[in-house]
């Protein structure tokens, strides 16, 4: 069985440990106990949205970043290899004029 906490705390390491940081660093700049941080990394507790926020906000990441590698991890895990979007190349990558045309009467500021 795939663990969310667990897939979680190791990308919060993974990424700790990218950046260079030591757990007391992003505890302290996160003011999250040290020993919970280690927890939470080795998957023994889960991480509230307010600490995962705050970790996030010290390393410098991006929740949203952080719930994306945490997602493809356990899609890789529960046997899942791609998104539904991930596969484009049947979509052209151009608009054609006349639809950015309708877009510029409807919406003049899109562009």
């Amino acid at each position: 069985m795939v663990l969310l906490r667990q897939e979680l705390g190791d990308v919060l390491r993974d990424l700790r440990q990218e950046r260079g940081h030591t757990l007391r660093q992003v505890a302290g700049r996160a003011s999250v106990a040290l020993g919970y941080l280690s927890e939470v990394e080795r998957g023994q507790k889960e991480a509230s949205s307010e600490i995962l926020a705050s970790v996030a906000d010290a390393l410098d990441v991006p929740v949203s970043q952080i719930m994306r590698q945490v997602s493809d991890r356990m899609a890789t895990l529960e046997g899942i290899t791609a998104h539904p979007f991930d596969d484009m190349s049947g979509i052209p990558d151009t608009i054609p004029d006349e639809l950015l045309d309708d877009v510029d009467r409807y919406v003049p500021s899109a562009r």
